[in-house]
């Protein structure tokens, strides 16, 4: 399991953002893995212009080799908003 999360970092760490949090990893019924990222969104930006950071929660699908083979971001929210999560 943490070399799927080592997968999942540096894939976002390279085409995404650095995640903030890896909340979720589980193994598929039906083959490969899926793992919820949260993902602090245009970082910059929102502190420039003095606006809460948004956080953006991602879904990852890696196969059975542990490459990512599709991800989405599933929801978006300011950060300082507290979300009931069902996954």
């Amino acid at each position: 399991m943490m070399q799927i999360m080592a997968v999942v970092k540096d894939f976002f760490t390279e085409n995404i953002a650095p995640p903030h949090k890896i909340i979720s990893v589980k193994k598929q019924e039906e083959g490969g893995w899926r793992a919820l990222v949260e993902v602090i969104e245009e970082k910059d930006y929102m502190k420039k212009y003095a606006h809460d950071q948004m956080v953006g929660l991602y879904e990852v699908f890696l196969d059975d080799d542990e490459n990512v083979n599709g991800f989405s971001r599933i929801s978006l929210r300011y950060r300082s908003v507290l979300e009931e999560q069902q996954a």
